[in-house]
């Protein structure tokens, strides 16, 4: 295993966060839940993108940071504090996967190449 972009880390510890987050700031209800599963999701993305590299990690993740956003007011989070971890990891999570895609020479030559493809 070797680590080829550190945004994969910073996921990893914000799946992390997500997954026991709602016991250190002490929420309930289905916030617990949704936060527990969409974290363990983003551990999970994570995690291939240590073995498996692929841009569709990347997307997997932009939309589990979606997902984290639109959460506290899809289900009514009841708690602040759910929401303010919600909202915050969310956002973090979708800026380190799409840095991630903006940096990785793979994804990018292969879209520049497929760009041009379209336009010759």
């Amino acid at each position: 295993m070797r680590i080829q972009h550190w945004q994969d880390a910073a996921s990893l510890l914000l799946g992390v966060w997500l997954a026991v987050s709602p016991f250190i700031l002490g929420f309930a209800g289905a916030a617990t839940w949704i936060t527990i599963a969409l974290g363990l999701c983003v551990i999970l993305f994570a995690i291939e993108g240590f073995f498996i590299p692929s841009y569709l990690e990347e997307l997997g993740e932009i939309l589990l940071g979606l997902a984290l956003l639109v959460a506290p007011w899809a289900i009514g989070y009841e708690s602040g504090s759910a929401t303010a971890s919600s909202m915050v990891s969310g956002i973090l999570v979708i800026l380190f996967a799409a840095w991630e895609l903006m940096t990785d020479r793979d994804f990018i030559s292969s879209w520049h190449d497929r760009w041009h493809h379209l336009t010759s």
